[in-house]
This record gives C-alpha cells, structure tokens and sequence, in this order.
C-alpha cells in the first residue's frame, strides 16, 4: 500500500514536471511569434529589403482580400515600390496556436494607407498569418486577409 503512494506521488510530480516544462517551451514559442509578428508590422510600415527578406519565407503566399495572391518577390516589391504604403496599423483581437515549427496568427489589422492613385484609406481586415520555424528564427510562410 505505501509502494503505492509513493509511485503514484512519483508519478505525479513527473507529471506536472513535464506538464510545466512543455507549457513554458509554448509560452515561449508563442512570444518569439507574437515578435515576429510584430517586426512584420513595422516592416509595413517602414519597409527595407533586408526586414521583408528576413522575415519572409522563399516560398511566402500572401493572399489579400481581394483575392489576389503575391509571392514573396512581389509581396517585398509591392512595399519597397510604393505601391502599397501603410501609414499606421494595430492589431486586435490577436491569437497566437503554436504546433512544433509552425504557428498560427489570427487578428484584425486596422489600418491607414495611401496607395498611390487610391489616396488615403482606412481598412479593417481579418489576417490568418501561418509562421514557420526554420534555422532558429520564424519566417512567414503564408497570410491570408478576409474582409470583415
């Protein structure tokens, strides 16, 4: 009987050992996402060639709300062009999933652009970014907008 008490105390502070490990490793991976997310955001707004290459993947699909689908050469185009110029963005309503090397961002971006021909604007936007873990650092790998 005492065996048994003292297996199953055993077995429970392995548990919760693990269980706390493995949750702090996902704290953790969900932060170094929500950063990544972050610099993608100033690198909208601010757009160097250096930022938009690091944090984008080679194989990047970013689908807008129109429907039209850029891949990263275009994406990275578009914002160091002109063509696409935001002036302020937030975030709201933002989840973060982690799974091993990929992640899962969900929020609404509001923004204020200027796109030449188009003038100013203001837009609300539902955003799935999928972000995946390579060589130590994450890179997005696909973004969808949806209007709202």
């Amino acid at each position: 009987m005492l065996y048994n008490s003292v297996s199953l105390v055993m077995l429970t502070i392995v548990m919760t050992t693990v269980l706390s490990k493995t949750s702090a490793q996902e704290k953790s991976a969900s932060q170094e996402v929500e950063a990544a997310t972050e610099r993608l955001i100033q690198a909208m707004l601010k757009p160097t060639a250096a930022a938009l290459n690091q944090l984008a993947s080679d194989k990047l699909s970013y689908g807008h709300s129109s429907g039209a689908v850029e891949t990263k050469e275009q994406f990275v185009l578009t914002l160091l062009s002109g063509a696409s110029v935001f002036e302020e963005i937030q975030l709201s309503d933002q989840t973060v999933d982690v799974q091993e090397n990929t992640a899962i961002v969900r929020h609404v971006l509001s923004a204020k652009t200027n796109d030449p021909g188009k003038g100013p604007a203001d837009i609300r936007i539902g955003i799935m970014l999928i972000w995946v873990k390579s060589d130590g650092s994450w890179q997005l790998f696909a973004r969808q907008a949806f209007k709202l």
